[in-house]
């Protein structure tokens, strides 16, 4: 005869904990990883997790000598308790969207670092949302451009900021600013002495040089062509960094470098052929489900930074 679960419908407080408990005890690995995040003994993560077993007359997880795992029904289970807790954090979410005014969170991801300018403008951004809207809790922090995407496509995240080197469909993109990127070295680099008529195009071709480490428009292929891309570095900090080696060429905004050709520790080489344009662009998802928040962002950062 087949068990019953003893989980009475519809679900308690009570069962919402045990769940919870138990999707820690899963994303951290086992009861001892999730002991910190939990803040409870391990004695006692495991008595919930038996109660929560009990209750649904099935077994979760294997735990012993050869660590901690889930079996069939406790993978199953896991499925249903990450859709379960989802279609509460958006039944949250709708709610926090039908009062005159916003609250929740409001999450901003950026791909790149930002350069003094645009930190400004950003702050502005920051003051005019904490001024219109005092109960939106900010998160703001960077990630990779395809987590961002991704963020935006599942309404993790209400805005993006990176370069629309390439379109995802079901994405909106808007131009914040454009600048010129160019080739660069340091002053360790054997071409940081030489002016550029000396600098060959196969000299070029022959020293190392950093690959952005994306696609991106055919102007910027077409100057990547050009050189021996023996590295890659897709931050400009980070991208700066191998520069100032003296070791490798790469492409930068002169914004990012302004006080380093201050200072004669990088130059430009050959500004007028070796040169292509950085697009920032604030991204959103073209149908969001927090229409309300997208749309106050975009509003203010389109003000902040004089876009039409």
């Amino acid at each position: 005869m087949k068990k019953t679960s003893i989980i009475p419908k519809p679900v308690t407080e009570y069962d919402l904990r045990l769940l919870r408990i138990f999707s820690s005890v899963v994303e951290y690995g086992g009861f001892a990883a999730a002991e910190l995040a939990l803040g409870i003994t391990r004695s006692t993560i495991s008595v919930h997790m038996s109660n929560l077993e009990t209750r649904m007359k099935l077994t979760l997880c294997r735990r012993g000598r050869g660590g901690f795992s889930l079996t069939e029904d406790g993978q199953a289970v896991y499925r249903a308790v990450i859709e379960l807790f989802d279609s509460l954090n958006d039944f949250s979410l709708l709610v926090g969207t039908l009062g005159k005014e916003l609250s929740g969170e409001l999450v901003i991801l950026c791909a790149d670092q930002l350069d003094s300018f645009k930190q400004q403008k950003l702050a502005q951004v920051i003051q005019q949302l904490h001024d219109d809207s005092p109960n939106l809790h900010i998160v703001l922090d960077g990630d990779a451009i395809a987590t961002i995407e991704k963020q935006l496509l599942k309404d993790k995240a209400h805005i993006g900021l990176f370069p629309s080197y390439q379109q995802i469909e079901g994405l909106s993109y808007t131009a914040l600013s454009n600048e010129p990127i160019y080739l660069c070295c340091a002053k360790e680099h054997p071409f940081f002495s030489q002016v550029d008529s000396a600098i060959s195009e196969q000299a070029l071709a022959e020293v190392a040089a950093i690959h952005p480490g994306i696609d991106i428009d055919s102007e910027g292929k077409a100057q990547l062509m050009k050189l021996n891309l023996s590295a890659k570095s897709y931050q400009f900090d980070t991208r700066k960094a191998m520069i100032l080696s003296g070791r490798y060429l790469g492409y930068m905004p002169q914004s990012y470098i302004q006080e380093e050709l201050n200072q004669g520790q990088i130059r430009i080489i050959k500004p007028s052929s070796h040169t292509y344009q950085f697009n920032l662009s604030l991204v959103t998802k073209r149908s969001p489900r927090e229409v309300n928040k997208v749309n106050l962002l975009c509003d203010i950062f389109k003000k902040v930074f004089q876009v039409n």
